[in-house]
């Protein structure tokens, strides 16, 4: 991984970069266009897949490979906040439109029933509906993964063991961009997911890791020494200050634990109040039929009574 000797401007975060260690950019393009493909399969069978869902998957993709596929990969392993921008535009932002994207619908829908395409189905199949499966999506251990893994990371020398090599780097990145995909898979539970919680329940968990981000956060910005001893020392020619930088990580959690929770909070409760009303317009189907029934009995009653 090639590490910049420049302090971080905008233009010099957004270079692209690509190397050995592009793992995680290059896991997201071929996503990208199995998905595509995916798509085209459905076109191609006269099948329709919702625009703003594949609009979604690729807004998604394309937050990955931002904040993979470019510098932001070497500044993040030398400065707190440029490191936590990364980490929470995976976990959250690029996670919630990735799941958006409702990838498991359209896997099971584009897949064919036979040959090497009904084998992968049935094995995708499989593997959703195991117990581990299961387990791993219950909202209760998607939320503890989910706020857990940043204090397990962070107040706990995992962190620093992890950053010493890319490969821990990267395995890392993998890891906070798995938990968001579990957490938002949960809460908007789009398709087979394995485990789909009523919308009460999938709100709830969507507010509880709220202030539990913030509460990290304010820890951050409140600590009197450095957190990680990773970020403890940054290059002396930048100009930046290690408590200051801290503080900015900090600031960019609490951001980032708001703004695209309130989105999928919103997303959720629309979710919810059409399933409603498509339940209210259901039942009142059944009642109009049940109605007139009644009144077609009603009416052969009468028939037959003026026939006597």
């Amino acid at each position: 991984m090639r590490m910049p000797t420049e302090p971080p401007t905008l233009l010099r975060l957004l270079t692209p970069q690509f190397d050995a260690t592009s793992i995680v950019p290059g896991l997201a393009v071929l996503a990208l266009i199995a998905y595509l493909l995916g798509v085209r399969a459905l076109r191609r069978r006269g099948l329709p897949w919702p625009w703003h869902r594949t609009a979604a998957f690729v807004a998604g993709v394309m937050t990955v490979l931002l904040v993979t596929a470019t510098q932001v990969m070497g500044y993040a392993m030398m400065l707190f906040s440029i490191h936590m921008l990364q980490k929470m535009a995976l976990t959250v932002l690029a996670a919630m439109l990735l799941m958006l994207g409702a990838p498991l619908s359209l896997a099971i829908r584009a897949l064919p029933r036979r040959g090497w395409g009904g084998f992968v189905r049935g094995i995708l199949y499989r593997a959703l509906r195991s117990r581990t499966a299961h387990v791993l999506a219950h909202p209760v251990v998607t939320t503890v993964i989910f706020v857990g893994s940043l204090y397990g990371f962070y107040f706990t020398p995992t962190f620093d063991y992890l950053m010493r090599s890319w490969w821990g780097n990267v395995l890392m990145l993998l890891f906070f961009l798995g938990t968001g995909l579990l957490a938002f898979g949960g809460a908007f539970a789009l398709g087979p997911w394995p485990h789909r919680a009523s919308p009460p329940i999938r709100i709830v968990e969507l507010v509880l890791p709220g202030p539990l981000h913030a509460f990290f956060a304010v820890a951050l910005m409140m600590a009197s020494s450095p957190v990680v001893r990773t970020f403890a020392n940054p290059p002396q020619g930048w100009g930046v200050d290690v408590m200051t930088d801290q503080l900015a990580a900090g600031n960019i959690i609490w951001g980032f634990g708001e703004v695209p929770s309130i989105i999928a909070f919103a997303i959720v409760y629309l979710q919810w109040t059409r399933s409603e009303e498509t339940r209210t317009k259901v039942s009142d189907r059944r009642v109009d039929a049940d109605l007139e029934a009644y009144n077609a009995h009603l009416r052969r009653l009468a028939e037959g009574s003026r026939r006597r």
